[in-house]
């Protein structure tokens, strides 16, 4: 009988060490670089983009903690962890992009700081603009769904469906923000007051410009209802 009783103590030992191996905890995450657009004005939701990496398959979908005081814009990066000798956890790295959605902010330039006092610590900076107008974007954006890229070439394809053929493009402008980031803003303009809803497919080319020198720049392309589409672009210079 005693034997039966410690049997059933070591093994209700191990199930507990087991369950525990199983429960995530929550832990800060690396991040290599912090893009801030340029554009947004104060009646925009502004975004921030995180690049980074979970250091293996224990660590899950990341997830953004955003804290405004002030002209300061504290970010927290963290990600769900299992225990590293989790069988189904291989050793490898997974490289991550995170759109980071701030909010509505007054003008101003802010201080962007993601994972501060850490050894994962970035910093950028944005500015925001007054708002022209009340409406949600000073302009109607197209319906942007992605951004085809081709190797080699400095032109990309924007993509998706506009809601009706009563809007046409009335040009892209692209706005750099001086370091590492190009906004692509593909106005539309409207032909005709009968707007019936009819799905229209667009492909738009642009030229990313060479003005920047980082080897990756950020292609933050504004979209229909306050959206966007972002995409890393090679920018190493074609021989």
């Amino acid at each position: 009988m005693r034997n039966i009783k410690r049997l059933t103590l070591i093994a209700g030992a191990i199930l507990s060490m087991a369950a525990m191996a199983n429960t995530p905890v929550t832990t800060l995450i690396p991040v290599d670089h912090v893009f801030s657009p340029k554009g947004f004005d104060s009646n925009d939701t502004t975004e921030v983009i995180v690049s980074g990496f979970l250091p293996n398959l224990c660590h899950k979908v990341p997830e953004s903690k955003v804290q405004v005081t002030g002209n300061k814009i504290n970010i927290t990066l963290t990600a769900l962890k299992y225990e590293i000798d989790n069988p189904f956890c291989p050793e490898v790295i997974v490289p991550f992009f995170e759109v980071v959605k701030v909010g509505l902010l007054d003008k101003g330039k802010y201080e962007v700081l993601v994972n501060g006092s850490t050894m994962y610590e970035r910093k950028s900076d944005i500015t925001i603009n007054e708002a022209s107008s009340d409406a949600v974007d000073e302009y109607i954006y197209a319906n942007v769904d992605y951004i085809e890229k081709t190797e080699g070439s400095r032109v990309v394809s924007l993509k998706g469906y506009n809601p009706s053929d009563c809007f046409e493009l009335d040009g892209v402008k692209v706005v750099s923000n001086g370091a590492d980031a190009y906004s692509i803003l593909p106005k539309m303009k409207q032909v005709s007051d009968f707007c019936p809803m009819k799905m229209v497919p667009f492909n738009y080319k642009v030229t990313v410009p060479t003005d920047l020198k980082a080897d990756k720049v950020l292609l933050h392309v504004r979209s229909m209802d306050g959206k966007s589409v972002n995409s890393i672009f090679s920018n190493v210079p074609l021989r």
